[in-house]
């Protein structure tokens, strides 16, 4: 970490001194490519000054731990102590501050919600979790659009995708990712039996417009008309829209507009997310956030977080943390666990650089 550091001071040095250039403050490109460049690289000058002070002091007290005055010795060592503290702090905010960003964080977010094993009582779960997420993007001021959804006969959701639009949206609730377990009594269930549902979410950060270059003619687009739950048809004109992309197979169905040029704007937003999406796995199979390993099968035995009513309290499996506020998560209060998460993946970031 201290070559790095090293190079940072370097470089930033190094810049100071072509910003004082009169040829460089003569071209305004280059000048402000070099200005953004410092302005990145002055968070780090702070902390790197006060670390360098820090181990000046410590090299100046391991002078004295032999000196003959058992009292200078007494106050070397305690100060000793307070300056290695000092060290790890500045050295962890260091490490913090050297992780790799990631860059979809600032993105707008692609929901997907599907009901997985467990029949009409998966479906209505996956209502109580598209209620939740909507419900905690209120709190943030984020807008939430259903871009299709596919309701069952009960007030179930068998299947939702929507698009979730505010500052930091994919930064918080890419960690949602998963299969989602529920156990509870159903509302059908005499003998009060416990039943164990699942659920999967997929976050997928939207991409734009400019990034992808999607050539028309790999595309199908069929249209049909709109129906509802039992098979009732919504309209008798063939507004909804079902659009191929023949070169990787993704499909993307749209029904909720009476339009049929809504529904096809909408079904390309989320053809366009799956393809980045597809993309981004292609490049590095070893990304969190492809589709099958974020939500497994659907399985039962496959869960990132488990909901047991009868206890009232959320598990989320990945760092073991436990809530006892069922009722508050399902209103959207999902902060502290998405906090906990937050924090345990930066612990873990930090691990595997190996610092």
């Amino acid at each position: 970490m201290l070559e790095k550091l090293q190079e940072i001071e370097a470089r930033y040095n190094e810049i100071s001194d072509l910003l004082a250039d009169s040829q460089i403050l003569q071209n305004h490109n280059q000048y402000s490519l070099l200005a953004k460049e410092q302005a990145a690289l002055e968070e780090f000058m702070g902390p790197c000054r006060k670390l360098k002070q820090v181990l000046a002091a410590i090299r100046e007290n391991e002078s004295l731990q032999e000196d003959p005055d058992p009292e200078i010795r007494a106050l070397v060592r305690e100060e000793l102590a307070r300056l290695q503290d000092e060290k790890d702090s500045i050295e962890d905010e260091l490490k913090t501050m050297l992780l790799p960003k990631d860059p979809q964080d600032a993105r707008d977010v692609i929901l997907e919600i599907r009901a997985g094993t467990g029949g009409e009582e998966a479906g209505l779960f996956a209502s109580d979790l598209f209620r939740m997420y909507s419900r905690y993007a209120e709190t943030k001021q984020w807008g939430v659009e259903i871009l299709s959804i596919h309701e069952t006969g009960r007030g179930g959701i068998k299947e939702v995708i929507a698009g979730i639009k505010g500052h930091g949206a994919f930064s918080r609730l890419k960690y949602e990712s998963g299969v989602h377990r529920v156990q509870r009594v159903p509302d059908t269930e005499a003998s009060g039996r416990i039943h164990t549902s699942a659920v999967t979410v997929a976050v997928l950060p939207e991409a734009q417009e400019v990034e992808l270059d999607i050539d028309p003619s790999d595309l199908r687009i069929d249209t049909y008309r709109a129906s509802g739950a039992g098979g009732q048809h919504v309209n008798k004109t063939e507004s909804a829209v079902r659009i191929t992309h023949v070169p990787t197979g993704i499909v993307v169905s749209c029904q909720d507009e009476k339009s049929q040029h809504k529904n096809k704007s909408k079904a390309m937003r989320v053809l366009r997310s799956r393809i980045l999406q597809k993309m981004q796995e292609d490049q590095d199979k070893e990304i969190a956030t492809q589709r099958r390993s974020q939500v497994g099968s659907g399985d039962r035995s496959e869960r990132i977080r488990t909901y047991n009513f009868p206890q009232g309290r959320v598990t989320d499996h990945r760092n073991n943390m436990t809530l006892h506020k069922l009722p508050q998560i399902l209103e959207g209060d999902i902060d502290e666990l998405i906090d906990g998460l937050a924090a345990h993946f930066h612990e873990e970031a930090l691990r595997n650089t190996g610092s």
